[in-house]
């Protein structure tokens, strides 16, 4: 375990923006997690960032690192454990080594896995739960627990494991053979077309209504290339939000919030956040 005081947060937000965290700890095994959790209160689990916003002052947050539980236990059969920690692209490399099949639709979403679990994670129709069997979990009360995929609550972009702050150590995946090669390249290259890559961004920022897509009704409303102050809502696609350079926390904040009501008045459709926002 690694323990570093006052740190800063900023480069552990794809948006490039976070403030100074009491704490920041990075964890090498279960038990420590387990340990760890037990000591802090407020804390925050931080995954790679990939879709996570950050408030940019003092921050009176223990934030805990996963990256350094990122195995791969092929248990034979298709049946892989993964630990939470692990990049998801890494996940993918190693399907096309072994030949597994079922998850290339998500093929280029940044992240690790434990991020993706948390939040069913998914793309192209396809969801990261799709494939899982079990999630280890914390739970409430600081106890490892392995659930059963049958057993969990989830639906597009929400699980029981978000709502009641449990903590991803591993998920078990079921896979079978048939690796499509050409579906991973061709999403991989929608990413990079399609995406503003060049520019910090949390992804998505809006969940999609059900029934319409988030990026066509900011269009709609006129808000495509919105500014304020140093963030833009992306030319290159209306659901991400992205920092020009300059961008402050309360900078995104506001363009969400414009965003929202602009949507709203226009078509009267509430959109709601994907991003994860830690604030003070």
């Amino acid at each position: 375990m690694k323990l570093y005081k006052n740190h800063s947060m900023k480069e552990h937000s794809n948006m490039k923006i976070g403030g100074t965290a009491k704490e920041f700890i990075e964890i090498e095994n279960k038990n420590e997690l387990l340990d760890v959790l037990k000591e802090k209160e407020n804390r925050f689990i931080i995954g790679n960032g990939t879709n996570t916003l950050i408030f940019d002052g003092e921050l009176d947050t223990t934030f805990i690192s996963l990256k350094a539980i990122d195995y791969i236990d092929d248990k034979g059969e298709g049946i892989v454990e993964v630990g939470a920690g692990l990049d998801f692209s890494d996940l993918i490399d190693y399907m096309a080594e072994k030949n597994y099949t079922g998850l290339e639709n998500l093929a280029g979403i940044p992240g690790s896995v434990g991020g993706l679990v948390f939040m069913n994670g998914g793309a192209h129709g396809t969801e990261i739960f799709d494939k899982i069997i079990s999630v280890e979990i914390v739970d409430e009360n600081n106890e490892l627990r392995k659930i059963e995929k049958e057993n969990l609550k989830f639906s597009y972009r929400v699980t029981e494991i978000k709502e009641k702050k449990w903590v991803v150590v591993s998920a078990t995946f079921k896979f079978e053979n048939g690796y499509l090669s050409e579906v991973v390249e061709k999403y991989k290259l929608k990413r990079s077309e399609n995406h503003p890559l060049n520019e910090p961004n949390l992804g998505s920022t809006f969940k999609n209504p059900e029934g319409y897509f988030s990026a066509r009704l900011i269009i709609e409303a006129g808000l495509q290339g919105k500014k304020v102050g140093g963030a833009q809502i992306s030319m290159v696609h209306p659901n991400f939000v992205v920092n020009k350079g300059d961008a402050k926390f309360k900078d995104i904040i506001d363009i969400i919030e414009e965003v929202k009501a602009g949507v709203k008045n226009k078509t009267g459709i509430q959109l709601e956040e994907e991003i994860i926002i830690v604030r003070n």
